[in-house]
């Protein structure tokens, strides 16, 4: 049957979900009411149990769908929304097991996206971009690292852990070392996993491939990380580094940071993480500080060492692309700076403004001492102000610069002269546009 008159048995609530620059996405998701699912089951001839474990959505309800109860009622949904995280299905497996090599989509956790029969990467299918996966062949690392996931997820529910959050985790402490790694010069096993992923040269369109690539390219190093934080000799290592007993500020060369660096074959990587104040690495050591300085005390999210803040997690491929594209549309614009500044820097920042723009109202209103000092808050204000904002403005444009935009067309995103930009980005003894 063509889908479109299948369709056509249900009645539908909604219309299928789409992508904001058009087209149906990928991960739509289908929920039906009890007559659906009769209907459905009568025309493949499949009974309703084996259905349900086959599909996650299967018994999903939804209050739209109890209208007219009577009737074979339909509804779409984002998978995402349904049952958890969506990607491309291996179409040459599809076709070993089916005869039609069409695309597929399946509910998989971000650490099962190997397809190791045919060496590829399933890419999430949530995302507007065309790939369905990258090629593995010359990586077989990702492949290996895969493989030893599943005694690591099996360590994390001995522990107590679901495996689902020590994954998430380690995920976003290793991603938020792929956004700095612009700046690591020692870093060489990254760059060479990207450009083979890319199909050989990722230099072309290198902002749009680090989105794409990224989750397959740091994969080992996250499944690394996992291991090394279910590890308790590793953790026994932020209680010494904590000063155990006798409480202190923890250590630029501190023994877990180092031991870390040295798990990652990255011994210059220690220093690097131990520094990154706010990050979600930090904030782990911080919990199983508190956790083991109250032992016995009830479990609360401060102590609980998988909680991960919200400003911590991982940004997808999909909501990456989407500010990747509007940056596009509008380049230069200001409009998408929080996207490229971390969090606790927006934070700082948004503060300092909103502090600004309070003493402005003062200013005008002048309720509140005498208008010169008020003057001179407002100027130290906005001088500090200016001085973050411009710092990292400075960083992403150098990182874009470096990571392969020509100087002269970020000088025309900005608006500014080629040698007055040079002069900006190499005030600070960087050098860019090499």
């Amino acid at each position: 049957m063509e889908a479109k008159v299948l369709r056509a048995c249900w009645k539908w609530r909604n219309h299928p979900p789409g992508h904001e620059g058009g087209g149906a996405r990928a991960d739509a998701e289908v929920l039906l009411n009890a007559a659906g699912r009769r209907l459905l089951a009568g025309l493949c001839g499949v009974v309703e149990e084996v259905l349900a474990r086959a599909l996650p959505s299967w018994a999903v309800e939804d209050a739209k769908l109890r209208a007219g109860a009577g009737d074979p009622v339909g509804l779409w949904r984002t998978g995402g929304a349904v049952a958890g995280p969506v990607a491309f299905g291996c179409r040459l497996c599809a076709a070993r097991r089916t005869g039609a090599a069409v695309r597929v989509v399946r509910y998989a956790p971000r650490w099962e996206r190997v397809c190791v029969r045919h060496g590829r990467w399933l890419l999430d299918a949530d995302a507007d971009q065309p790939l369905e996966h990258l090629d593995l062949r010359g990586l077989p690392e990702v492949v290996a690292a895969q493989r030893r996931w599943a005694s690591v997820g099996r360590r994390a529910v001995r522990g107590g852990a679901g495996p689902e959050r020590v994954f998430a985790l380690a995920r976003a402490v290793v991603a938020r070392w792929w956004e700095q790694a612009f700046g690591w010069e020692r870093e060489t096993v990254w760059p060479r996993r990207l450009h083979l992923v890319a199909g050989g040269d990722a230099g072309g369109d290198l902002e749009r491939w680090r989105v794409v690539g990224r989750d397959a390219v740091v994969f080992p190093e996250v499944v690394a990380v996992a291991e090394a934080l279910l590890d308790p000799a590793m953790a026994e290592l932020v209680w010494v580094d904590s000063g155990a007993g006798r409480p202190r500020a923890l250590p630029v060369d501190g023994l877990f940071c180092r031991r870390l660096g040295e798990r990652l074959r990255r011994a210059w990587l220690g220093p690097l993480a131990a520094a990154d104040h706010g990050g979600p690495l930090i904030a782990w050591m911080g919990r199983v500080i508190r956790l083991r300085r109250s032992v016995g005390g009830p479990p609360r999210y401060d102590n609980d060492p998988w909680w991960l803040r919200q400003e911590h997690q991982a940004a997808t491929m999909a909501g990456q692309l989407r500010v990747l594209g509007k940056e596009k549309k509008a380049p230069g614009s200001g409009t998408m700076w929080r996207a490229a500044v971390p969090a606790e820097q927006r934070m700082l920042i948004t503060s300092t403004l909103d502090s600004v723009q309070e003493q402005l109202l003062q200013l005008r209103g002048v309720h509140s001492g005498p208008t010169a000092d008020v003057a001179r808050r407002l100027l130290r204000g906005l001088g500090h102000s200016a001085g973050l904002i411009e710092n990292a403005w400075k960083r992403t444009a150098l990182a874009a610069v470096n990571g392969g935009v020509p100087l002269e067309e970020m000088a025309r995103w900005v608006d500014m002269p080629v040698e007055v930009l040079r002069e900006m980005l190499t005030a600070d003894g960087h050098e860019a546009g090499g």
